[in-house]
């Protein structure tokens, strides 16, 4: 019997750890989370697809696609998402001061889309972390301790946060 010996290539192939899942992957296993959680902040699908594309894109661009394709990928994915629809929503709102900003402030209607306005523009002014912080736990629904491990907190120490933010924007909007 003849041994035969293995190529370079195929020592080499033999002894690599498990790659990272890939890119294309990834967005298939996790890009309906992605859009339904920007779409649940953002309110409009084509914001949701635009914080979709952001979110892979920074994945790509980053480099991050180890911190994706860990075991917390749902969970990092999806702060991701808020991150990039908090963002799109602080971009429009700089942009637009609009005649609904003085028909809000001036006759305080209050329609559930309204709200959900009001609520959208608070949450721009909220520091990036809080607004994160906030829209997982409200809108995307993780627990305390998601939120403690995903940020690195105590859990008490988001629960305060939480009450904290919640006063914010309830201050913020009812100016």
């Amino acid at each position: 019997m003849i041994a035969t010996i293995p190529r370079v290539g195929e020592i080499i192939e033999m002894t690599v750890t498990p790659r990272p899942v890939g890119l294309a992957e990834l967005f298939e296993r996790h890009s309906d989370a992605v859009f339904r959680a920007a779409l649940r902040i953002t309110g409009n699908p084509e914001d949701a697809e635009d914080a979709l594309q952001t979110v892979f894109l920074r994945v790509l661009v980053q480099s991050s696609l180890a911190d994706a394709s860990s075991g917390r990928s749902a969970a990092y994915l999806r702060r991701a998402a808020v991150n990039a629809a908090v963002d799109l929503l602080r971009r429009r709102a700089v942009r637009a001061a609009t005649v609904y900003d003085d028909e809000a402030s001036h006759a305080r209607v209050e329609s559930a889309p309204l709200l959900k306005e009001q609520l959208r523009r608070a949450i721009t002014t909220l520091d990036p972390d809080d607004a994160s912080l906030f829209l997982l736990r409200h809108v995307e629904g993780l627990s305390n301790q998601e939120l403690a491990d995903l940020f690195q907190l105590e859990k008490n120490n988001v629960a305060v946060r939480l009450h904290r933010i919640r006063l914010r924007l309830q201050a913020e909007m009812e100016r």
